[in-house]
């Protein structure tokens, strides 16, 4: 699964890759449901802000965003909170994953994946926009999805087998266009002391 990622490219790496807006320069932390950037299907050139963990359209309050977080690829048109949502790309310049390193899960090493020398890649992501009725206020939110570990990540991800799903260049916007993608795996873990 993805729980933590960051976004600490300023506005030129954005740029270069064609996005303007202004990105939010931050480590994220899923679980305390904080804003990141994400390029939609409905602004693909454009940065947004949106909230982490996904609340369908249709939720009655928040409760749902704390499993919300990711969502797996293999069930995505079989859960109901996933499966009419749109499409988003969520940038980020490394994620971080825990190895376990002994079998009582005491002991683990922390690693930041990378892409070699990509200053930014995105992970495909399912966005949603809710409305608090309590408040009016109408909250944008986004989940990460998620996919079979393959390569270092079975590794690292010595758990659950999980990872985002990472695109390559030439998938970003076929994501977004609602058509298939085969995960990337070909990451660098960095340990994190």
């Amino acid at each position: 699964m993805c729980f933590h990622f960051q976004q600490q490219k300023g506005a030129v790496a954005f740029e270069k890759k064609g996005l303007s807006g202004t990105p939010i320069k931050n480590s994220f932390n899923g679980f305390s449901h904080p804003e990141a950037s994400v390029i939609t299907d409905a602004l693909p050139n454009q940065l947004s802000r949106f909230q982490w963990g996904l609340i369908p359209s249709w939720s009655k309050d928040r409760s749902i965003q704390k499993y919300t977080l990711n969502a797996k690829l293999e069930t995505l048109q079989e859960k109901p909170s996933f499966r009419k949502n749109k499409r988003c790309l969520v940038p980020t310049d490394g994620f971080f994953e825990w190895q376990w390193q002994d079998l009582m899960g005491k002991k683990k090493q922390k690693y930041k994946i990378v892409i070699g020398q990509e200053e930014l890649f995105m992970f495909a992501g399912l966005w949603d926009t809710w409305l608090d009725v309590a408040t009016g206020e109408l909250v944008y939110t986004f989940a990460v999805v998620t996919t079979e570990a393959q390569g270092i990540m079975r590794q690292i991800h010595n758990t659950k087998l999980r990872m985002p799903l990472v695109l390559t260049n030439e998938q970003e916007q076929n994501w977004l266009l609602n058509k298939v993608v085969e995960p990337f795996s070909n990451f660098e873990a960095k340990p994190v002391e």
